[in-house]
């Protein structure tokens, strides 16, 4: 009798353990107005491959909730598949850290009109974007301007042209540079020195990489930028 008293006890702590969901340390949550039928994908990037951390199938309701573990802060993507659809706005980035972080969005401007609380890593990548992106849209109408002088022979205008777009991209790099330099103790300062500024010149990365506080410099992109510059220097 005693035996069978021990195998049931021991049969129900086996089940219970089963039973048990592992711990996560990060909660993304959120809410996508007018998403109610579809599925929704967590994903980040590894060497240079997509990789799926979740899925859920929206069946009625909005909300959503994903529970993942994170060695550091990074760079995920909250991707929405609505079927069928001309629509190229699917992908929200996500720079996401150990905590709570809560989304809401719409699904006609699923990218668009995002707003992501609780991640400081995010807000400050949402404010170097905000720089960012006007120095690319420059740098875009630069370039037609150098497209066009050439389409139509004004061949004279093309090296004041292309001084101006040298000019605006060496502007963009410095801000990229300062914002790195500025933000050393975010993971957010090495992505964007990976993501930014693998072509200014290497003393520029050297000098992120040599800026970053212990923390930073061993997180995943810490240790990628390090290994960067490793690569670079044989």
């Amino acid at each position: 009798m005693k035996n069978t008293v021990l195998v049931l006890m021991a049969a129900a702590c086996m089940a219970s353990c089963a039973d048990k969901k592992p711990e996560t340390n990060t909660h993304l949550t959120g809410n996508i107005k007018g998403f109610s039928n579809g599925m929704l994908y967590l994903q980040k990037m590894n060497d240079s491959v997509v990789v799926t951390i979740d899925s859920i199938k929206v069946e009625g309701q909005s909300q959503f909730q994903f529970d993942f573990n994170l060695d550091s802060p990074e760079m995920v993507y909250l991707v929405v598949n609505r079927g069928v659809t001309k629509s190229i706005d699917n992908e929200l980035p996500i720079f996401a850290e150990p905590g709570t972080i809560n989304v809401n969005t719409e699904l006609n401007y699923f990218y668009a009109n995002a707003k992501v609380t609780g991640s400081k890593n995010h807000e400050l990548y949402e404010q170097f974007q905000k720089i960012n992106t006007k120095f690319k849209n420059d740098e875009l109408a630069i370039g037609k301007e150098r497209f066009d002088a050439i389409r139509f022979n004004r061949l004279q205008d093309v090296d004041s042209i292309n001084k101006k777009l040298n000019d605006k991209t060496a502007r963009k790099y410095l801000y990229a540079i300062n914002f790195a330099l500025t933000n050393k103790d975010k993971e957010v300062a090495p992505f964007v020195a990976l993501t930014e500024l693998t072509n200014a010149n290497p003393k520029y990365l050297d000098s992120i990489n040599n800026s970053m506080t212990p923390p930073v410099a061993s997180s995943k992109y810490g240790k990628l930028l390090r290994s960067f510059l490793k690569e670079q220097q044989q």
